[in-house]
């Protein structure tokens, strides 16, 4: 599996999410600059990262989206290339307009920094199928601004497409996202973004191994 992890200025999850894809694939994947404007055209997946891209000015992911890069990730995300957006990966995914709503504020307006337990809610996905329905995982959040919203309408079609990919086990919700959505597909189940890491969950010395199947996942579909 050749993988692009996209590197912005402010990223800072870059090389965790590296070392999760190489121990599940055995095969390092290419960290890209921001600035590059284009991609290979045999990339199997590309990952953007946790972290604060431009600081977070203006709004998170604000201004990565309009990045040399993010013109290519689009267009390759349209036609079938498989996105994943963790964390400030996801802000930026909504703010390009591949996935729908927006990361708002978490509720408690403060910043949320510890192990949250989210449930899968579908398993039927290239990103997912290392999963059972309904499994429990255990998964870090580091976050000010995971507050997942967006209106009835678009999260009733989220909810009816099976398009919900992990929700906050109840009470559990570090943010206030609505519905206690983590993490949400595109149509095409093509793009997952989601606001915990994965990454920092696939090693016992890390406290969990709940994020590996989703990273072995990708490399059972896409290998």
């Amino acid at each position: 599996m050749k993988a692009a992890v996209v590197v912005f200025p402010g990223s800072n999850r870059e090389h965790d999410v590296a070392a999760a894809l190489e121990r599940a694939s055995g095969q390092a994947p290419k960290l890209v600059w921001h600035g590059e404007a284009s991609l290979d055209d045999d990339y199997d997946l590309i990952v953007l990262p946790g972290g604060f891209s431009y600081g977070d000015y203006l709004r998170c992911g604000a201004m990565a989206a309009h990045s040399p890069i993010t013109r290519e990730i689009i267009h390759k995300a349209n036609n079938g290339t498989p996105v994943l957006g963790i964390c400030n990966g996801f802000q930026i995914l909504t703010e390009t307009g591949l996935l729908p709503g927006a990361l708002m504020r978490n509720a408690s307006l403060k910043f949320a920094s510890r192990y949250v337990r989210m449930r899968v809610e579908a398993a039927n996905t290239m990103f997912t199928s290392r999963y059972k329905p309904g499994q429990e995982l255990v998964v870090p959040v580091a976050h000010g601004d995971g507050n997942y919203f967006a209106d009835d309408a678009t999260l009733d079609e989220l909810e009816g497409e099976g398009r919900v990919a992990f929700r906050y086990v109840a009470n559990d919700n570090p943010n206030g996202a609505s519905r206690d959505i983590a993490g949400i597909f595109n149509a095409k189940r093509n793009v997952l973004g989601l606001m915990p890491h994965p990454e920092n969950a696939t090693d016992p010395l890390l406290g969990s191994t709940d994020g590996k199947p989703l990273f072995d996942s990708l490399v059972s579909a896409l290998s």
